[in-house]
């Protein structure tokens, strides 16, 4: 049987682009090269596509390396899922996308692959933009009724020229609350405010990020975690549970402090955990998400009740991430997960091609 030709496409234009790469790089590591031959793409931060180096190590030799993308072989790379290799145009049979973040967990690059008619791993266009968008994402929890914190949405420029807007926040929200870019992940751009000066201060940061912030509501709780994984009928994963060194869950905590620790499976009664795993899969639907995603949740010191926070499309990837962790500790190993995740790809776009494009 010929192998199934996987372009990984990593790296993109936002403030996760490390993230990605080292999601990319532990994917292939862990790929089997037996049934799959792998195309690495790397998006460079000013949007460029880089090929790897010619003569360098291929991403399914015995390695397991990613190789190093050439800057001088620049532009945009032509795909196809039929025909002959030609010039500049590579045939692969399916995507994975590994860009987190802006361009690449929001739906832009899943519309490129929908208009190629490229067969990709994970959520459509939809699902994607709205779980990107932390604004939209609540409003549909909101809509669906599903438990979250309090929160507000904040326009940039408002937050530029309103100097009572602070004291508004203040009133309507309390303190302590955190401020959020509301269309970036990994913990990029956010602060916890404790008083309106640090409220004003976490503001202009997360302004730097997004036009449109997010302001939620601070709750003493615990943070805990569920992965989903499926298209028509998902599965939740067990619920694991992250415990921060730090004063909460930021960028430093998740990707640089090693005390930061992880506890799958959480210490959860086991009706606090079902009501998890049904909250994840629910949100999923909610939000049409095909493939995968990590779930994740707040839960009460004091009163135990769970909080809905977000749904990430694209989590990280590495063999240390939260969501492989998840599935692993449920019986999913991560080579295993990659195939499964490839197999959902498949089964998705032959769904979408029943589709009628033509109306007579």
């Amino acid at each position: 049987m010929s192998k199934a030709r996987v372009a990984l496409i990593y790296g993109g234009r936002s403030g996760e682009h490390e993230v990605s790469v080292a999601s990319a790089r532990s994917l292939v590591r862990a790929i089997d090269p037996d049934r799959y031959t792998v195309l690495p793409i790397k998006i460079d931060h000013e949007g460029s596509w880089l090929l790897s180096e010619p003569g360098s190590p291929a991403a399914t030799s015995t390695q397991r390396v990613l190789p190093s993308a050439d800057p001088g072989r620049r532009g945009f790379v032509c795909l196809a899922t039929s025909g002959n290799p030609d010039g500049d145009f590579y045939e692969i049979d399916v995507a994975f996308p590994l860009v987190h973040g802006t361009y690449g967990e929001d739906g832009c690059l899943q519309g490129l692959l929908e208009m190629a008619g490229i067969p990709y791993v994970g959520s459509g266009v939809l699902a994607s933009a709205v779980s990107m968008d932390k604004i939209v994402m609540k409003s549909v929890f909101r809509a669906e009724g599903f438990p979250t914190p309090r929160w507000i949405a904040v326009d940039r420029t408002d937050a530029e020229t309103d100097p009572c807007l602070p004291e508004r926040i203040a009133e309507e929200i309390g303190f302590p609350c955190f401020v959020k870019p509301s269309n970036l992940g990994s913990s990029v751009g956010i602060n916890k405010a404790r008083d309106e000066d640090q409220l004003a201060d976490a503001i202009a940061l997360a302004a730097q990020f997004s036009a449109r912030l997010i302001v939620e509501q601070g709750l003493e709780v615990r943070e805990i975690e569920c992965g989903v994984l499926g298209n028509h009928e998902p599965s939740a994963s067990v619920v694991g549970e992250i415990i921060p060194a730090r004063d909460f869950y930021d960028y430093e905590a998740k990707y640089h402090d090693q005390r930061t620790q992880f506890v799958i499976p959480a210490s959860l009664p086991e009706a606090i955990a079902s009501r998890v795993r049904d909250l994840a899969v629910r949100a999923f639907q909610a939000i049409g998400g095909a493939g995968m995603a990590r779930v994740d949740f707040f839960l009460g010191r004091d009163d135990g009740a769970v909080y809905l926070n977000e749904i990430n499309t694209i989590p990280g990837f590495t063999d240390m991430s939260v969501y492989p962790r998840l599935w692993n500790a449920s019986g999913v190993a991560y080579g295993q997960l990659i195939d499964r995740l490839i197999s959902l790809a498949f089964e998705r776009h032959a769904d979408q091609a029943r589709n009628r494009t033509r109306y007579a």
